[in-house]
């Protein structure tokens, strides 16, 4: 993690309002445990239930075979293809578990296979447009793959193709192949309580020429949720290795995590949940679409003192002001504008520039990109200089100042104290959900020994898997192994030497299209509703 070591006194008092600790991590793991209880029994916007139970998933985990359409609608893409179940028997035995059982690393297998996929940007004229038109440019890129799949796969054109949704935005659920699109964000101009399978199947219905096969959604879900359910479809599971949670951090973030049908308020659970055929009906554990970044989850971070002057400004010209401010704090789309607010603060204030000394595109929203930051690495002065004058001419100021190797340096501690905080909130938020699922036994207070007690004989220490996927985790300077290393330190401080678990990070990419294929096999196989 980033030390004070290099930093200049003035700087780090400039960057105190973000710094965060172990001790103040663990404390705000206990404050978000107890407030997404609250939310999980209160809250209509967030710890939405997916009509799913967990024992569907994971009696029959990678078992399911057959071949499934699956689109996945983000925040920047849309993807569509058709996803391959393979089962169990054809995973790859070398890809995580060695010949004797024992796991050599903690990534999932290979018992999946994705073909005839196609990528699109989603371009920002289509976000602002009414869901007529977005939906039947959806309905299109689904069609041109469905023609490729009559060729490839000889399919029936006069059949039924089953399809998988992954939907990247808040929805309410009834059944499991209905969702009501709430409010969207991300810069998407629709805000109504539309129904998401009726404005896919019209606007795909649009688009298909007539010697294409119909489309019938079977299996919605969040982005959050597909990343679980493909997690757990991959990860061989034994009695000390679970795959416990999907983690969204890339554009935006989230989390899924299975949770009891009684720890949820009675008024958000489906109308109907899919079990498996030999599940008892009494307290199923459904898939739980958090939503973590909505303002529910706000009032720790401002109880510790942890939103910044910069996050408050961020938020206040933001589309939606007060929506997402965990999502501000530690995902893709804001970090780089997060970054761009502190630095100009300092330019002025330190450095003693004005507007008319600094470049144009720093001066414009978004004008510095999370991924320049994110690789705005290594801390070396000469290097970092050349990036900042490739990426901001000083010459498209109105009066140009030649950058110094100590307003790159500068930029550079910026970047790294916006990457450790999010990874610390994330650290933190993962430990307060696993524990409101009850996979950690955090104690009630930090004062409350009693959890400690329990777990002092414990000698077979369960392994809580975290299938995670997102470019900024991955990318954004060291994010990925500073939030581990945070989710290790808490556990530490939390139990000392006698954790009854260890958290482990491990990567469950492109989850949101594979996720949605899995669940349309396997909301069909040996499954009833309830």
């Amino acid at each position: 993690m980033l030390t004070s070591a290099s930093m200049r006194p003035e700087l780090e008092c400039f960057l105190k309002p973000l710094h965060i600790d172990v001790t103040k991590a663990h404390v705000l793991a206990h404050e978000l445990y107890q407030t997404f209880k609250r939310l999980a029994a209160e809250s209509s916007t967030q710890f939405l239930p997916t009509p799913i139970s967990e024992s569907i998933l994971r009696p029959t985990g990678g078992r399911e075979r057959g071949r499934y359409l699956a689109i996945d609608i983000g925040g920047t893409n849309l993807r569509v293809g058709f996803i391959e179940l393979l089962g169990s028997e054809n995973a790859s035995t070398t890809n995580g578990v060695t010949t004797n059982g024992h796991y050599s690393d903690h990534r999932p297998q290979c018992n999946l296979r994705r073909v005839l996929e196609k990528s699109w940007p989603i371009q920002e004229t289509l976000k602002n447009e009414n869901p007529d038109s977005l939906f039947a440019w959806i309905g299109s890129c689904i069609a041109e793959v469905v023609a490729k799949g009559v060729e490839a796969f000889r399919l029936e054109r006069n059949s039924e193709l089953p399809m998988g949704v992954t939907f990247s935005f808040p929805i309410v659920q009834n059944t499991l192949s209905d969702a009501t699109i709430m409010a969207m964000g991300k810069g998407f101009a629709i805000t109504s309580k539309l129904d998401l399978g009726t404005l896919l199947v019209n606007g795909y219905e649009k688009s298909k020429s007539p010697d294409l096969p119909r489309i019938k959604v079977t299996a919605i879900l969040n982005d959050a949720v597909a990343t679980l359910v493909s997690f757990i479809y991959q990860f061989q599971e034994d009695q000390t290795h679970k795959a416990a949670m999907g983690l969204i951090c890339g554009t935006g973030t989230n989390a899924t995590i299975p949770l009891r049908q009684s720890a949820l308020s009675s008024r958000k659970l489906p109308g109907k949940i899919t079990i498996s055929a030999e599940d008892a009906v009494d307290d199923v554990k459904v898939a739980v679409n958090t939503e973590w970044s909505i303002n529910g989850s706000a009032a720790p971070l401002r109880k510790l003192g942890l939103i910044s002057k910069w996050d408050m400004q961020l938020d206040a010209e933001g589309e939606a002001p007060g929506f997402q401010p965990f999502e501000y704090m530690t995902s893709g789309r804001y970090l780089g504008e997060l970054g761009r607010l502190m630095f100009l603060d300092y330019l002025k204030s330190h450095f003693g520039l004005s507007e008319e000394n600094i470049p144009a595109q720093l001066l414009h929203r978004f004008g510095l990109t999370t991924t320049f930051l994110s690789h705005y690495q290594p801390p070396d002065p000469a290097v970092l200089l050349c990036k900042l004058q490739v990426e901001f001419p000083a010459s498209t100021s109105q009066l140009p100042v030649e950058w110094t190797e100590d307003m790159a340096m500068t930029l550079y501690h910026m970047a790294k104290s916006i990457e450790v905080r999010a990874a610390a909130l994330v650290a933190a938020a993962i430990i307060g959900l696993l524990a409101c699922a009850g996979d950690i036994p955090l104690s009630r207070s930090l004062t409350d020994k009693a959890s400690r007690h329990l777990v002092n004989g414990n000698t077979d220490k369960m392994n809580l898997v975290i299938g995670y996927t997102g470019g900024c985790i991955v990318h954004f300077q060291n994010y990925l192994s500073d939030c581990q290393s945070f989710l290790d330190s808490i556990l530490e401080a939390e139990f000392g030497d006698h954790a009854p678990v260890q958290l482990i990070l491990s990567p469950c990419h492109d989850g949101g299209i594979t996720g949605a294929g899995v669940l349309c096999g396997a909301s069909q196989t040996n499954s009833r509703d309830v």
